[in-house]
């Protein structure tokens, strides 16, 4: 998910809006409150507001400073608004490193370089979708497009393959019907969760990038030799089954563990489902061969943990470790885990319990 899509999510809408652009844009734009001028302006306060976000970087707000498009005496006008904003989005998620991150309100207070993009390009087809139902016009952009939105932004969506994807992108953000599915009022996208440690950061693992390494990809991270290994490919295809089934909880899926020095991943970390009824929830990991031995795994896991029995929903966190793996079971004692009695009774696993 990148600059290409930001620029073709652009260009299709300019395409269409420019072939409406005789028609009265002081009139309602589709379910929200602006006319259809205004929601054109705000698509470009939008992209420059991204642009500007990857730019600048910063942590803690939105880089103050906005857009006016006061000057623009005609539609014609608004629409290269659109363009050149549309091309400085494209240009600084293209130019922003792989690991930059700045500030973003939902959910988790930032967001990478995808995620701009992908919010980006949802403005632009949410917003465009709006236009075209005030001024009474067909619009539908590529189904490709809808789902790198979706499976980036939206991963607590269960898809629907039979709905198809732009169907679903409406419904996801108040715009339209589901058979099965209640009306939403309220929504919000979901950029990934990072969690700092020492050495590394703990990358929540959206269910594109799920995907690509549960087939052999990367998942976007320039891994190290031997990366990923067998079980973060293995926890991947777990997050993908959990996202197509509607169970998907994205602060409760896998993350990748990337180290800060040089930005290439070693491993992956995550939670095999959402806390039970009574806060328990169960952990799992794994390093590449040439990531062990650096205390990675435990400093990842110190951070996993902490982060997780901060939460009200959390009473402890569960681990089982087979008996022939020490290193494991010294990971799992440093971190603090405690063996309790295994619930499987063959024998072959040790369990462990840490406790908020």
């Amino acid at each position: 998910m990148g600059g290409d899509q930001v620029a073709e999510a652009v260009a299709g809408a300019v395409a269409v809006l420019r072939g409406a652009a005789g028609r009265d844009w002081s009139v309602k734009a589709g379910r929200v409150d602006w006319s259809c001028r205004r929601t054109a302006e705000h698509i470009a306060s939008d992209l420059i507001a991204y642009a500007g976000q990857l730019a600048g970087r910063p942590t803690d707000r939105y880089v103050p400073f906005r857009i006016n498009c006061d000057e623009c005496e005609s539609v014609e006008d608004l629409l290269q608004v659109i363009e050149a904003t549309g091309a400085l989005l494209a240009a600084a998620v293209r130019t922003a490193p792989r690991e930059a991150r700045a500030f973003h309100p939902y959910p988790f207070r930032s967001a990478n370089r995808e995620g701009f993009a992908a919010m980006g390009v949802a403005e632009v087809l949410l917003h465009t979708h709006d236009i075209a139902e005030g001024l009474g016009i067909a619009y539908e952009p590529p189904a490709a497009l809808c789902e790198d939105v979706l499976t980036r932004i939206f991963p607590h969506v269960r898809p629907d393959p039979g709905a198809g994807h732009w169907r679903i992108l409406l419904w996801a953000t108040g715009r339209g019907d589901l058979p099965g599915r209640a009306p939403l009022t309220d929504w919000r996208w979901n950029n990934n969760l990072v969690i700092p440690a020492e050495r590394l950061t703990l990358q929540g693992v959206a269910p594109a990038s799920a995907a690509d390494l549960s087939t052999g990809g990367t998942g976007g991270f320039e891994w190290i030799e031997g990366g990923p290994f067998e079980g973060t490919r293995d926890a991947a295809g777990a997050t993908v089954k959990a996202y197509e089934s509607g169970v998907h909880r994205p602060e409760w899926g896998m993350f990748v563990l990337v180290r800060r020095e040089d930005g290439r991943a070693v491993g992956g970390m995550g939670f095999h489902s959402a806390p039970d009824e009574a806060g328990r929830v169960e952990i799992g990991y794994d390093l590449a061969e040439s990531a062990r031995g650096n205390g990675y795994a435990t400093e990842a896991l110190r951070a996993l943990s902490a982060w997780a029995l901060a939460r009200e929903d959390v009473t402890s966190l569960f681990a089982t470790v087979d008996r022939a793996n020490s290193p494991s079971q010294g990971v799992m004692s440093r971190a603090g885990f405690i063996q309790v009695p295994a619930e499987d009774g063959d024998g072959e696993q040790y369990a462990y319990e840490l406790r908020g």
